[in-house]
């Protein structure tokens, strides 16, 4: 994971841009500020909030803010505000603002790539979107006391059921006050704060999407607001699917909306069984055996087995 500080790097909603132009969209980033020197030393609350949890196009970012605790009348003054209820141009301003303030405020993002979205929720042991989120804002977290920052309060919207997962926190940071609640980004300024740094950074990738797999898409091309239930995101993945090779990294292809259309649009493939679902493994023997006393020349010769026979492999040697 590419881990970037933004001192000189990200000081507005234009820098965002610029460096998503040039990166690797299937590469998760961490971006963040410099932590100020007031933040090191006088107590301080941080938010956490996220954005692009529900689409099926692009990344999900997770975004923090912290600063000292007798400033957040400050942070609020900047417009902190729960940040689907702003305009993108509202948000990219609060944004703009919050990175002057490099005296009190400090922030970081993380990107989380579709393509890993994907990868984790599918792989053998699979990783829910939960599990994801929280892995994220808890990295956020420790980087952020690993940083220096003086953080004793932590305020969080909730993922999943606001107990467990407060409970979950403060097991891992027993030293942070910690509080979990539904609709924190209106609730808590430093909350609504990191809402706008992650909805900025969101909209910033994707108004600049590269698509590396050689899609030309004609100019003006809509794809909605990334929703399922969007009618132009159904649109625009119905018509950008490849019969072969199905979607773009831009596409969470794990959505159910996205599997649906690749079973109507896409070629069936038929992949071989892993040993693990090979119904003609199941009552194979122990591997143990294979470390016990050598069978007698008048036991039946092994099978070999469908894989090896099919493509006329043999063995070049032998283990004694």
């Amino acid at each position: 994971m590419e881990d970037c500080k933004s001192s000189g790097l990200i000081n507005s909603s234009s820098d965002f841009k610029e460096l998503f132009q040039i990166r690797d969209n299937s590469e998760n980033l961490i971006l963040s500020s410099n932590v100020p020197e007031l933040c090191k030393t006088e107590k301080c609350m941080l938010g956490v909030d996220e954005a692009g949890r529900g689409p099926v196009l692009g990344p999900m970012v997770y975004g923090i803010c912290y600063c000292p605790l007798d400033k957040e009348a400050d942070v609020k003054s900047l417009g902190s505000a729960d940040s689907k209820s702003l305009t993108e141009q509202k948000r990219e301003t609060i944004f703009d603002s919050i990175c002057k303030e490099t005296s009190y405020v400090g922030w970081a993002v993380e990107v989380i790539s579709p393509n890993t979205i994907c990868n984790s929720m599918l792989q053998r042991q699979k990783k829910s979107l939960n599990q994801v989120s929280h892995d994220s804002a808890i990295g956020l977290i420790q980087r952020t006391l690993d940083a220096g920052a003086n953080i004793t309060e932590v305020y969080l919207d909730t993922v999943g059921p606001p107990e467990k997962y407060q409970e979950k926190l403060s097991l891992i940071f027993p030293q942070l006050k910690v509080t979990v609640a539904k609709k924190a980004d209106a609730t808590y300024p430093v909350v609504g704060a990191a809402s706008i740094c992650a909805k900025v950074a969101r909209d910033c990738s994707l108004s600049v999407w590269k698509f590396r797999e050689g899609i030309d898409l004609p100019e003006g091309t809509n794809w909605g607001s990334g929703y399922p239930n969007d009618p132009e995101t159904k649109k625009f993945l119905i018509n950008n699917i490849d019969p072969v090779f199905g979607y773009p990294q831009l596409v969470r292809f794990s959505w159910s909306t996205a599997e649906k259309i690749l079973k109507e649009k896409a070629v069936e493939m038929e992949w071989e069984s892993d040993e693990e679902n090979d119904p003609s493994l199941k009552n194979n023997t122990s591997i143990r055996s294979f470390f016990g006393q050598k069978t007698s020349s008048s036991a039946p010769a092994r099978k070999r087995h469908s894989f090896f026979s099919d493509r006329n492999l043999v063995s070049t040697s032998c283990l004694d």
